[in-house]
C-alpha cells in the first residue's frame, strides 16, 4: 500500500507540474480544448461546438423564404451519393437551380433552422465584409496598407502589406497553418482568448503580395482591420449589411474569442444554416444582387471569383476557384466538408454541410469527397431532366 501511495502521489506530482507548466508557458488554452473536444466525445473540432463558446448574434430581420423550384424534391439520389453522404455524415444538401431551391436533405436530425460552423467558409464571409467596408469608404481599396490600421505591425516587410494581400492569402506572415498539433498558434487561435494580442505577435517575414500561401492568421487580421476601419462589431456589420437585407431566415453566431475581448474568429465559425450559407452563394451568382437590390459591388463581386496569380490560379479574394468540366467554379470551403459550390455558367449552386471530408494532399485544391457531392448532384439533374 506505501508503494501505491508513493507511486499515486508522484503521478500527482507530475500532473500538477505539467498544469503548472502549461500556465507559465502560455499554453493553458490547452485546457479549454480538452474540455470542448475529448470531454464532449470528439477527436477535433466539430459542427456543433458553437454552444461552447461565447458568441455575438447576427441578426435577422424579416424572415424572406426561399423560391422552390416547380420540380422541387422530385429527384432521386443516386446510390453512389447516398453512400457518400452517409459515409462523410452529410447533414444538409441543397441544390438550386437558376437561384430556386431544386433539392433539399437534411440527416441525423439536422433540419433547415439547424445551426452548424461554417469553419473556413467564414474566410470568404470576411471578405465580403471587406468588399462592403471599401464600398463604404472606411477602407480606401485593395492597396490601403495594414499599418495605415496597426502602425506597430512587426516585420521586415510589414509596410508593404496591404489589405487585399490578407484576403487573397499572400501576406508573409509567419503563421504556422497546423491544424493537428495542440501547440501550434492555429489551435491557440481557436481556444485561447485574446486572438487580437495573438495576431499582433506576428511578424511579416515574406514579402507580400507575390504569391499564395493559405493562412488562417490573414483573415483574422483583415477582420481586425475591417473592425478598426468600421468601429463597429464585425456582426453588426454583417447584420445590416447581408443578414438583414437578405431576408436571412435566421439569426446567426459569430464565435468569439472571449466575452471580454469580443472579437469574432474571422477565420472561422459562423453558424448558420445551409439555406442562409446558401443566400451568399446566391448572391455572389448574381453579381452583388439580391431581390433587385445591389448587395455589394459588383466588380468586388468578380474580383473576388477571379484567380489573383498566374502562379496559383485556385483561389481569387477569399474564394476558392477550380476550372472544372472546361467551366469555372468558385466556392466557399470549411475544414469538416462545409461547401458552397457555385457554377456560374450553368447558375447551379450546391451546398453541403456535414462532420467530415476525405483527407486532402496540401497540393490538392478540394479532397475526394467534393466530387461527389459535385458529381452526384448533376447526375440527379440529369436523371430528372
Amino acid at each position: 500500500m506505501k508503494f501505491i501511495a508513493k507511486v499515486l502521489k508522484w503521478i500527482i506530482g507530475l500532473v500538477l507540474v505539467a498544469v503548472l507548466g502549461l500556465y507559465i508557458t502560455g499554453y493553458d488554452y490547452i485546457f479549454k480544448g480538452v474540455r470542448v473536444v475529448y470531454m464532449t466525445g470528439h477527436d477535433t473540432a466539430f459542427i456543433d461546438d458553437y454552444t461552447y463558446f461565447d458568441n455575438r448574434s447576427i441578426e435577422n430581420d424579416r424572415a424572406i423564404p426561399l423560391e422552390k423550384h416547380e420540380d422541387y424534391n422530385t429527384a432521386y439520389i443516386p446510390q453512389k451519393l447516398g453512400e457518400a453522404h452517409h459515409k462523410y455524415g452529410t447533414v444538409a444538401f441543397l441544390i438550386f437551380k437558376d437561384g430556386k431551391l431544386w433539392h433539399e436533405d437534411y440527416a441525423d436530425g439536422y433540419g433547415p433552422e439547424s445551426h452548424t460552423n461554417s469553419f473556413s467558409m467564414a474566410k470568404s464571409i470576411t471578405t465580403l465584409l471587406l468588399g462592403k467596408a471599401i464600398e463604404d469608404g472606411f477602407i480606401k481599396s485593395l492597396d490601403q496598407k495594414v499599418t495605415d490600421f496597426f502602425p506597430d505591425l512587426q516585420g521586415e516587410y510589414a509596410d508593404e502589406l496591404t489589405v487585399g494581400d490578407l484576403a487573397s492569402m499572400a501576406s508573409g506572415l509567419n503563421w504556422d497553418e497546423n491544424y493537428y498539433s495542440p501547440f501550434s498558434i492555429t489551435a491557440q487561435a481557436y481556444y485561447d482568448e485574446n486572438i487580437r494580442d495573438l495576431i499582433l505577435g506576428l511578424s511579416v517575414d515574406e514579402k507580400p503580395g507575390h504569391s499564395f500561401s493559405y493562412l488562417s492568421g490573414n483573415t483574422q487580421l483583415l477582420g481586425m482591420v475591417i473592425e478598426k476601419a468600421i468601429d463597429k462589431n464585425l456582426s453588426v456589420f454583417l447584420s445590416e449589411n447581408f443578414w438583414k437585407p437578405m431576408g436571412m431566415e435566421n439569426r446567426a453566431f459569430w464565435q468569439l474569442d472571449s466575452e471580454e475581448s469580443g472579437m469574432e474568429k474571422t477565420y472561422c465559425c459562423i453558424s448558420s444554416n445551409a439555406r442562409d450559407f446558401a443566400r451568399i452563394g446566391l448572391m455572389m451568382l448574381n453579381n452583388g444582387q439580391w431581390n433587385g437590390q445591389q448587395i455589394l459591388n459588383e466588380d468586388f463581386v468578380q474580383k473576388c471569383t477571379q484567380p489573383r496569380f498566374d502562379s496559383y490560379t485556385n483561389y481569387g479574394y477569399g474564394f476558392w476557384l477550380e476550372e472544372i468540366g472546361d467551366r469555372n467554379f468558385f466556392v466557399m470551403q470549411g475544414i469538416l466538408g462545409q461547401y458552397v459550390i457555385a457554377d456560374p455558367e450553368k447558375n447551379i449552386l450546391i451546398v453541403r454541410l456535414g462532420h467530415e471530408r476525405e483527407s486532402k494532399t496540401s497540393a490538392a485544391v478540394f479532397p475526394a469527397d467534393f466530387y461527389e457531392y459535385l458529381n452526384g448532384a448533376y447526375e440527379m439533374m440529369r436523371n430528372a431532366s
